[in-house]
């Protein structure tokens, strides 16, 4: 009701006083917001997919506005309609995200409005979307249990004791583990929840085939379950990314650059003879070599291309500590950008010996070679930065990288922009 409110407020003031040519533009809305499922936000739902869901809406709206209006000649000016749709597009983004944030701190204060829930299964899928539910009371769910038949401390029951346990606790939801149940088992969760209305869900198996988007065909009757292609394997995506690429890359050379290079370039020559630039060879899209360019912040060395730098590397050069804090040693790479050896946003080129050491070690590790690599990326985003000290470090930094490649969206890489400018102005230190 608020936002027909918005719109019908924006209406009178930008476009027609008529209640017929009000009602219709309100009809659009509703039609469209059925077709396009633009409502179906949910307590997990990301902000970018609800900005996603309703900039889509906001735009076919106002391209049937267009048709409407030329059909029945009413002659509104384009700069009007130009208005409306600007100011609707924030305006409605903003209220959906304001109620999104309103709901999520109304759980976490109150402690009501909550779902609860059990898991099924205990491996590391399970465990994950446990620390999920634990870790983010925002959402508002609220975790009762484990149950499995293997032999753990931390279970409360058998799976069938998890039947009369979800009966007698009120629970909402049950998740299950595709990979700790039977066919049969699987049946009669189905089965139990549907009589008892709960909300049953499964959680996909660890294996290559379930990591991946999954989409559901019917052949006749006969459903078919296909492995959904990267989105920058779409031409357009790719071609838009592209585009991006080049106009962004243009103007931080043009706007940023054009004078932080000669500054930058005379601080580094009266602190260290050498070198201004320091150019490795990194793996790219289709496991391509190129030359990564940076400014230098290192005395030079013949480590480099095998030791990662830490905190408190001495081969860091007192220019070199600002620059690397500030992350400025990074903007040469936008002329890799304008070359199309790499991307804005991107899974982060990591050093040949990394590569080399992890391709075989982490599953699915090759598959961030599908895409060009980043300046910034959401693993850096998402706190995954600094030295490589352990396996479950690049293991974390796979992860996201792996569900950036998988899930691109131009919303998603401004986003990622966004929180990377945000950090370059907290300080936070790098260590690339």
């Amino acid at each position: 009701m608020i936002d027909i409110s918005i719109i019908t407020t924006l209406c009178y003031f930008f476009l027609s006083k008529s209640l017929l040519d009000i009602g219709f533009v309100l009809l659009f809305w509703v039609c469209l917001s059925v077709l396009t499922s633009a409502y179906a936000v949910y307590r997990f739902t990301k902000i970018v997919k609800i900005i996603s869901l309703f900039s889509k809406q906001v735009t076919l709206l106002v391209l049937l506005m267009f048709t409407y209006y030329f059909i029945t000649e009413n002659h509104i000016p384009k700069e009007k309609i130009l208005w409306f749709f600007i100011i609707l597009l924030l305006a409605i983004n903003t209220w959906r995200i304001l109620l999104f944030e309103v709901f999520k701190r109304y759980r976490l204060i109150t402690g009501s409005n909550n779902k609860y829930v059990v898991i099924v299964g205990i491996n590391n899928s399970t465990k994950r979307l446990q620390e999920f539910f634990s870790n983010s009371p925002e959402y508002g769910y609220r975790f009762e249990g484990f149950f499995s038949d293997k032999d753990q401390s931390d279970k409360r029951g058998t799976i069938e004791e998890s039947f009369s346990f979800v009966l007698e606790n009120n629970i909402n939801e049950v998740y299950c583990s595709v990979k700790e149940l039977t066919n049969d088992q699987i049946k009669k969760f189905v089965e139990f929840c549907d009589v008892n209305l709960k909300t049953l869900k499964f959680i996909a198996d660890d294996k290559e085939l379930f990591s991946k988007n999954l989409q559901l065909d019917y052949y006749d009757l006969t459903p078919i379950i296909s492995l959904r292609k990267i989105p920058l394997d779409e031409y357009v995506n790719g071609w838009l990314k592209r585009c991006f690429d080049i106009t962004f890359s243009l103007l931080v050379i043009f706007l940023v650059l054009s004078w932080v290079l000669p500054i930058i370039s005379l601080l580094i020559k009266l602190e260290n003879r050498g070198p201004i630039f320091f150019k490795q060879y990194r793996y790219g899209a289709d496991f391509d070599l190129f030359l990564c360019y940076k400014f230098r912040s290192m005395t030079i060395n013949k480590e480099s291309d095998k030791v990662q730098a830490s905190k408190d590397d001495v081969r860091i050069t007192r220019i070199g500590k600002f620059i690397r804090r500030t992350s400025i040693d990074e903007l040469p790479q936008f002329f890799n950008v304008l070359l199309g050896e790499m991307s804005v946003v991107g899974p982060r080129p990591l050093l040949r010996s990394h590569t080399e050491d992890y391709k075989n070690k982490i599953n699915k590790f090759m598959l961030r070679h599908n895409v060009k690599p980043g300046i910034t990326g959401l693993a850096q985003v998402s706190g995954y930065r600094g030295n490589i000290e352990k396996d479950s470090d690049m293991q974390n930094r796979v992860r996201y990288d792996i569900f950036y490649v998988e899930n691109w969206s131009l919303l998603l890489d401004f986003n990622i922009i966004m929180k990377t400018i945000i950090n370059v102005f907290k300080g936070e230190e790098k260590a690339y």
